[in-house]
């Protein structure tokens, strides 16, 4: 069965849905199956992975998306009835590719699946009933989440087994741990049958590049706050480094994006096998 991981923050801009498609490109470069599930309307996993025109594509013929894993049937076009969806339906084959590899797997979103939010009693597990129908087709299910809390969140905690939190180290980035440590508590109080671990704290700078004292000191911070709280953070920090922009344009695992340099991969690579590490999962070439 898949372990799954859901990459959650109640902070925006984070680099989340970056660190989301790397690690799921990372995964499948290293032979393990995986799935990455995009439940944020935004959809910019989906973008990142399939490229603007397949995603668009994928729309205009109207296939499934997630927000079909919460209604429960397939979109409609030219006047066609709505029929009911199964979750291999859901799966988009070889969204992702890694040059030469075997590809990774994905269900994609689109910005419809917000207004599943407007009715979203009694839909908090229909995440984790498609994950599990498909879980014995993959080692790794990767899950973006929006930054927000919501049914969505509560979906992807019943879906999980562990949660990263990627946090940026600026001001204000100890401000959405708190939140999220409260909603993981309250979660795991009302669900003591369902396990649900955090994986880690990662500090991650991928959006723009501020070394310094205050970037130090949002690091003091946090660290404290995870200390307090026992939460485990990942010694290596991802560095910024423009290739993660390249490497979403060009829907490309960062080691294989055009001109990246060699510290940034092996930066990646650092925390990538302390990610795998911290789930317990081995890639099946080690």
């Amino acid at each position: 069965m898949a372990v799954v991981v859901s990459l959650i923050n109640m902070k925006g801009g984070v680099g989340k849905t970056t660190l989301a498609a790397q690690v799921s490109l990372a995964a499948s470069a290293e032979h393990l199956r995986v799935l990455a599930v995009d439940v944020d309307p935004q959809a910019n996993l989906s973008h990142s992975l399939m490229g603007a025109r397949r995603y668009l594509e994928h729309l205009d013929n109207y296939r499934p998306t997630v927000v079909q894993a919460f209604e429960q049937y397939s979109p409609t076009g030219g006047g066609a009835a709505p029929a009911a969806v199964s979750a291999p339906e859901l799966v988009v084959k070889q969204a992702g590719h890694s040059w030469g590899r075997d590809g990774l797997d994905l269900i994609p979103s689109r910005l419809e699946l917000a207004q599943t939010l407007r009715n979203p009693q009694g839909k908090e597990r229909a995440l984790a009933r498609v994950l599990a129908a498909v879980s014995a087709d993959y080692d790794l299910v990767v899950v973006d989440c929006p930054p927000t809390e919501s049914m969505l969140t509560e979906a992807a905690y019943f879906a999980s087994r562990f949660v990263v939190v990627p946090v940026k180290p600026e001001f204000l980035a100890a401000i959405g741990l708190p939140l999220l440590g409260r909603s993981i508590a309250e979660f795991t109080l009302r669900n003591a049958d369902h396990r649900l671990d955090l994986a880690g704290v990662v500090f991650n700078n991928s959006s723009s590049y501020t070394a310094g004292p205050e970037a130090e000191r949002s690091i003091r911070e946090v660290s404290q706050l995870a200390a307090d709280n026992n939460w485990p953070v990942f010694d290596t920090r991802i560095r910024y480094s423009a290739s993660y922009a390249k490497a979403a344009r060009e829907s490309s695992f960062i080691a294989h994006t055009s001109y990246v340099r060699w510290e940034v991969t092996a930066n990646f690579h650092r925390f990538f096998s302390e990610f795998l590490k911290s789930i317990g999962l081995v890639p099946t070439n080690a």
